[in-house]
């Protein structure tokens, strides 16, 4: 049976979600990456991508995410015939991959970037990386180079991290350094084996 073990990660835009993923894994935990699935699916869909939204979003690599991106936010029609392409392959690629983890018998993670907003996984535990919404909005703009009114508006596309905090199992605070992060999740990893390793 899927997600049995399985513990939501999610969090904001830029509040630094693929680092703790990546310092999960150094920590020993299993982590299933949506977004990289959705980006291997995406790139094995550059025929698709090119007859629905023309041929100016691929190129010899793929898909040009990042072209196809500022369609995405800017048109709400196009947003969704992406969603309901993607969305039921993506879920399957995590359900195949979850039932593997699942025989393990310890929990591993699911980093799903859009968890709260979609309601697609029935998982229960969720732990979400939060950043205060200024320092969010601060990282987003220097990660990404957007203009501040093209970043408000990425990051309003998501449920406000606020909300996503109060929803949380467990939250991992990034609003310091990486050492600071660092020990969040090692403090995270800690909770987690002793509440399942009795």
């Amino acid at each position: 049976m899927a997600f049995e073990y399985a513990i939501a990660l999610t969090g904001g835009i830029a509040t630094g979600k693929s680092t703790v993923a990546s310092l999960l894994a150094l920590n020993g935990m299993r982590v299933i990456d949506a977004d990289k699935i959705s980006h291997a699916i995406l790139d094995n869909s550059k025929e698709w991508v090119a007859q629905t939204f023309g041929s100016e979003f691929v190129n010899q690599k793929g898909v040009d995410r990042a072209n196809l991106g500022t369609l995405i936010f800017a048109d709400t029609k196009a947003k969704k015939t992406l969603e309901e392409y993607l969305h039921p392959r993506i879920k399957a690629e995590i359900e195949r991959q979850s039932e593997k983890q699942d025989t393990f018998g310890f929990p591993y993670l699911i980093d799903i970037p859009l968890f709260f907003e979609n309601g697609n996984y029935p998982i229960e535990k969720s732990v979400v990386v939060y950043t205060p919404p200024q320092l969010q909005l601060e990282r987003f703009i220097k990660r990404n180079g957007y203009s501040k009114e093209e970043s408000l508006r990425r990051i309003a596309s998501q449920l406000p991290i606020e909300e996503k905090k109060a929803k949380a199992t467990w939250v991992i605070d990034n609003s310091k350094d990486l050492k600071h992060l660092q020990e969040e999740v090692e403090r995270f990893v800690e909770e987690i084996k002793r509440i399942y390793l009795v």
